[in-house]
């Protein structure tokens, strides 16, 4: 028997190594609804009632089982172990769909009657569930019994236990102790209730006497309380207690020992006797209290350890002491265990042929044995099921097969308690089923991994490959990995990724497939991001988020603000590309933050913006230290808005000179908070405080409170003191009066001395409130020595330095002699003379003053400017001179000097006649260019209003312009009486840029730039037909000429007679910008209408518009223009001519069509 022990021992550890081995797994159905519908499932218990179910009698009787499985299972009961027929029974029903029992006593009958053990089995055709045995028990709250309690009688000091033995109920009743008026009893460290409701005395006082002590029992389940008959107690006194060592009332003896099991909390109690009361301490032996789940109660009488474990089992020592002495008692603790799971049997899918394993592991004190039962029979009296072994707490499958489903129970109990666990077995068939969507899209961002969903089931579990575009082989391996639930990996999403992917499931019962459909996508960036911003207030901010992204993903653009969600109000302006904040607030400081997101990604940037202001004003001026002179002044600073403080300006006013303004005192530091301040005497002050940053000032602080200083003589000397003649034979002395803050004291005057300089003379003074004094009868031009101080009530200042000054001016007597000119260029001469006597300046020396005008020209004919010009040279020493500079070339000069002080002029010198050189010439009065033909340019000009001398020609310059390309320069000389020249054009789209200047023997003068007009047939093609030779157009012209000449006939009659016809108010208005005007009065006509004939004109046969004698245009060169009154149409074609062309028209007044017409109004 032994050997054979053995061997079974070694094939069970064979057969457990093998298993290790194999591969052992169990399916995971999916919860797909499709799947659970069809999925053919062995019961399992959902719902159960309690183990040790005690009901209340007043209700009916609910004990519940509840199971779920496919098909739907069907219930049955047994009670204490045999078969409860529940249709029998009329107060018995079950619900539908479900296994659990409703017991009526509406009809009668008594819950006790349905005492007992039940248990559930839910059945189906794969298998049967059981639930746990359930002790269903009837809650009892019996009456104390009658009993006659006789008085306690006890000396004053003893111990006392009155005992509370309340009747036992179910479950058991929580006791409490009262007094008649059913107030709890007051219990302290001498007297409190044990653990068994006894109340204890550690001893009896006098005051505890009394005839209602009783106790109470208060039953949950019923909710009813019940009361015991009160005990009397009556105490002996004594005149002295004598003191007693502790006594253990409770537990008794020195040791004692106590069993908890597992899980549940431990109750330790020690109650001592003693007087004086004794005090209770807790400690284990050969270790510390497990402090995190210990807790001391009931006046440390009680110690309670939740949630026990092994760890806690040992020996608990309390200690009663006083100071007599101490007892301690040992409660020896052991911890045992009801059955507990280390591993609980899971339940098991397997597919046809496939192993597995069920395992029920579990550990108690003392350790449980393990039987397993299947489908509610022990395991052993079941079928035989040659792919099933039973090893220990471990069923072993192998190459299961379909219909070996079944539900197996693992019950591991011992003595304290069982445990029951169901767990089935499902051998499942199933053919591949796809459970993702149909032909889904997935999109991913480009470079980012994506996973292409393919959840399926099947069983056996099908085998899945992938394929792309319906081509090639399976995808797996390098940038693709295809995982167990079906999922496609690809590591890095690329453009060449798109397309449509197929997976296929299949296993030995059928095949499925399904697409999806992969698009690769830009990825979301924000290439411009907003930047940091500092940023005044009131100014315009502006935070930039330019995004680039995949255009056909919707885009949405977020701002938030400190993580908060940016509400954008009027104030605020999103666009495309940024976010602007105009007129900046001090609350729209913070940290901004642009979110970019599509449906795929999204992208962030922040920024901070901090907003930069004035500064607060400082507050809390305070005034301390206080002296004559100065005084301490103390302020808190202000906010300084993001920008530092970098000057504090500190202001005055006082009430004596100039009420209610404000004047800057001093500057200091911005890192200072307190000065002192240097004041002025006889000045009553107040202060005010602005704090300056790089934005600006701050608002002024409130005043501070007013500080006065005494009264002193003035310490300042005035300033600007001067003498100076203002009439002949005078002196006036004048000075600086003195500031308000330097008078020092009231009543301020000053006093002046003055004598004659080295005359040996005594110094004359006078006292005047005034700041200036006359001296007259001075003579003139004296020099004097005059000084000045200031004094008010409290004495006299300091005396100014002494100045010189002198008496009033008077005419010079002399005039310069020999002057004379050198060096005389073409619009400069050289300026000599001899010096005057300084004696006869009677004065200071200003200036010699030439005083020279252009008598004539050296040209015959030419008027010339006499204007006297003056020009003063500041020229000393024996030989002085000077250059006249500004002279007109080839002139005729004439000019005298005199000698000037401050008040006057002298008499004149000798004039002196002299002539200037030749020079080069002005520019040309005027420049004109005119096209007469599309071929032809016609170039027209003046002579220059100053020619500088004798003219000898003049020079043309040109060159070809075609936009930044110019070509070779071209020269034409011309003598001096040409003066117009005609250039023909390669082509009609030529155009020049032409350079002239009048020569005389000297050189080239100023050179008149000009270029070639522009016209709008310009950009015709050379072989279109011109308009203008074309006959239906002239006669049109015509036509409309003679019209308009009618119509301007009958507007003039209609308003000699009175009437009054529309006029254009245009006579304010400038030229248009075509047709601006030259500074002679010419018109350049640079219009693209210039090609156009103009109404009246005739066309010549070969295309050119020749100007008519009574054409428009010659309207316009006659006259001032100044015909009617009202300025109305005639003065609109009018322009101011030279004279010289006015006298060459050929036009005369009298042939003038507008005279015509005139004359008839």
């Amino acid at each position: 028997m032994q050997s054979w022990g053995r061997q079974e021992g070694l094939l069970a550890a064979i057969s457990l190594l093998l298993l290790a081995w194999e591969e052992v797994c169990t399916i995971e159905v999916p919860l797909d609804p499709r799947i659970q519908q069809d999925l053919k499932q062995p019961p399992t218990i959902i719902k159960q009632s309690l183990k040790d179910y005690i009901v209340d009698p007043r209700d009916n009787i609910i004990i519940e089982c509840e199971a779920k499985g496919n098909p739907v299972p069907t219930f049955m009961w047994r009670r204490n172990g045999k078969f409860f027929n529940v249709g029998k029974d009329p107060r018995v029903t079950m619900r539908k769909r479900s296994g659990t029992l409703e017991i009526s006593f509406r009809n009668g009958g008594r819950p006790e009657d349905y005492e007992g053990e039940y248990q559930c089995f839910a059945s189906n055709n794969f298998g049967t569930a059981l639930s746990n045995k359930m002790l269903l028990r009837v809650s009892k709250s019996p009456l104390w019994p009658k009993e006659v309690l006789e008085p306690v009688v006890i000396n004053e000091g003893a111990p006392l236990v009155l005992a509370c033995n309340p009747p036992p109920g179910l479950p058991p009743p929580n006791t409490f102790w009262m007094n008649s008026a059913m107030l709890p009893i007051s219990q302290d460290e001498r007297v409190s209730m044990g653990l068994n409701g006894d109340l204890y005395f550690s001893n009896v006082l006098a005051k505890d006497a009394a005839t209602d002590y009783s106790c109470n029992a208060r039953f949950l389940f019923t909710h009813t309380i019940q009361q015991k008959n009160p005990f009397t107690l009556k105490v002996l006194t004594s005149r002295s207690v004598p003191e007693t060592t502790p006594t253990f009332l409770t537990p008794t003896g020195t040791t004692s020992s106590k069993m908890v099991l597992r899980g549940e909390q431990m109750l330790l109690e020690c109650i001592a006797a003693g007087v004086p009361t004794p005090r209770i301490h807790w400690f284990k032996k050969g270790g510390e209290l497990p402090t995190q789940k210990v807790k001391t109660e009931n006046y440390n009488k009680t110690l309670r350890i939740m949630s026990v474990s092994e760890e806690d089992s040992g020996e608990y020592v309390c200690r009663a002491n006083n100071k007599i002495g101490s007892i301690s008692h040992s409660i020896s603790v052991q911890v045992k265990a009801a059955p507990y799971w280390l591993e609980k049997p899971q339940n098991l899918i397997l597919a046809p042929d496939e192993n597995g394993r069920l395992v029920c592991r579990a550990n108690g004190n003392p350790k449980p044995s393990i039987q397993w039962l299947v489908n509610g029979e022990p395991i052993e009296s079941a079928v035989q099921n040659p792919s099933r072994q039973v090893v220990d707490d471990t069923i072993i499958f192998r190459a299961v097969q379909t219909g070996s489903s079944a539900v197996y129970q693992c019950n591991a109990s011992n003595e304290h308690g069982y445990l029951l666990a169901n767990a089935f077995v499902n051998i499942l068939d199933m053919a591949p089923r796809m459970l993702g969507p149909k032909n889904q899209l997935i999109k991913v961002i480009e470079n980012n991994r994506t996973f292409l969903d393919c959840p399926y089931f099947g069983s056996p579990m099908p085998e899945l490959r992938w394929f792309k575009n319906g081509q090639g082989s399976s995808l797996d391996g390098g940038q693709y990995r295809v995982y167990l639930n079906g999922t496609l990996e690809i590591k890095r999403a690329r453009t060449e990724d798109q397309g449509t992917y197929t997976c296929v499931a299949s296993n030995i019962l059928g095949r499925v497939d399904n697409q999806v459909r992969l698009e690769v996508k830009e990825p979301t960036r924000i290439v411009r991001a907003p930047e940091h911003l500092t940023v005044t207030r009131g100014s315009l901010a502006q935070f930039d988020c330019r995004v680039k992204y995949d255009v056909s993903l919707p885009i949405t653009v977020t701002w938030t603000k400190d993580d908060k969600p940016l509400s954008i109000s009027w104030r605020l302006k999103k666009d495309e590309d940024s976010l602007t904040i105009p007129n900046v607030l001090e609350s729209d400081e913070g940290t901004y933050t642009c979110t970019v997101s599509t449906e795929l990604d999204e992208d962030s940037a922040s920024a901070r913006l901090t907003v930069l202001d004035r500064p607060e004003p400082p507050r809390d001026l305070e005034l301390s230290d206080p002296s004559e002179r100065s005084v301490r002044l103390t302020w808190i600073h202000g906010n300084d808005n993001n920008s530092p403080i970098t000057e504090f300006q500190v202001q005055f006013e006082e009430n004596r000179f100039q009420p209610g303004r404000w004047q800057n005192l001093s500057s200091y530091p911005g890192d200072l908070n307190s000065v002192v301040l240097q004041l002025s005497p006889y000045v009553n002050y107040q202060f005010r405080v602005i704090a300056i940053n790089a934005i600006g000032p701050s608002r002024p602080s409130r005043p501070s409170p007013r500080y006065q200083t005494s009264g002193a003589p003035p310490d300042v000397v005035p300033r600007g003191l001067k003498g100076e003649g203002t009439k002949t034979n005078n002196m006036e002395i004048s000075w600086e009066p003195l500031l308000d803050m330097e008078k020092n004291g009231p009543n301020l005057r000053y006093i002046v001395s003055w004598r004659q300089k080295d005359m040996s003379q005594d110094w004359k003074n006078v006292t005047t409130t005034l700041a200036r004094h006359v001296i007259h009868n001075a003579g003139t031009y004296k020099p004097y020595e005059i000084k000045v101080l200031a004094l008010n009530d409290f004495g006299p200042g300091p005396e100014s330095s002494i100045v010189i000054g002198y008496s009033a001016e008077g005419r010079p007597t002399a005039a310069p002699t020999d002057v004379r000119v050198s060096k005389i260029d073409s619009t400069k001469t050289h300026v000599h003379w001899a010096p005057v006597d300084p004696n006869t300046i009677m004065g200071a020396l200003k200036e010699y003053r030439v005083h020279y005008w252009r008598e004539s020209s050296l040209l015959k004919g030419l008027r010339v400017n006499k204007e006297v010009k003056t020009k003063g040279f500041n020229a000393s020493g024996l030989q002085p001179s000077g250059i006249l500079t500004d002279l007109i070339p080839y002139s005729n000069y004439k000019m005298y000097m005199k000698i000037v002080n401050r008040r006057y002029e002298g008499p004149p010198s000798n004039t002196v006649e002299f002539q200037t050189k030749e020079g080069v010439p002005g520019v040309p009065k005027f420049f004109r260019i005119k096209r007469w033909r599309t071929d032809t340019i016609h170039l027209e000009w003046e002579k220059p209003e100053e020619p500088n001398g004798i003219l000898i020609g003049y020079t043309l310059k040109y060159q070809t312009v075609n936009g930044s390309q110019v070509g070779h320069i071209q020269m034409e000389n011309f003598p001096p009486n040409v003066t117009q020249f005609t250039l023909r054009l390669p082509d009609r789209s030529t155009h020049y840029k032409f350079f002239l200047s009048a020569r005389t023997q000297v050189g080239a003068g100023e050179v008149y730039a000009e270029d070639s007009p522009h016209f709008a047939n310009e950009a015709y093609s050379k072989d279109q037909v011109d308009i203008a030779t074309q006959g239906w157009f002239i006669g049109l012209m015509c036509a409309v000429a003679l019209l308009v000449l009618i119509l301007l006939i009958v507007c003039f009659i209609k308003r000699s007679r009175g009437g009054k016809y529309p006029v254009r108010d245009k006579k304010d208005l400038p030229l248009d910008a075509v047709d601006q005007k030259d500074q002679d009065g010419s018109f350049d006509y640079r219009s693209d209408e210039d090609n156009k004939p103009l109404q009246g004109s005739q066309t010549s046969l070969d295309g050119n518009v020749k100007e008519s004698d009574d054409s428009l245009v010659d309207y316009g060169d006659g006259g001032n223009g100044q015909f009617n009154e009202d300025g109305s149409f005639i003065g609109q074609y009018t322009v101011k001519k030279d004279k010289e062309e006015t006298e060459g028209n050929e036009s005369s007044e009298a042939t003038s069509p507008v005279n015509a017409i005139y004359s008839l109004a």
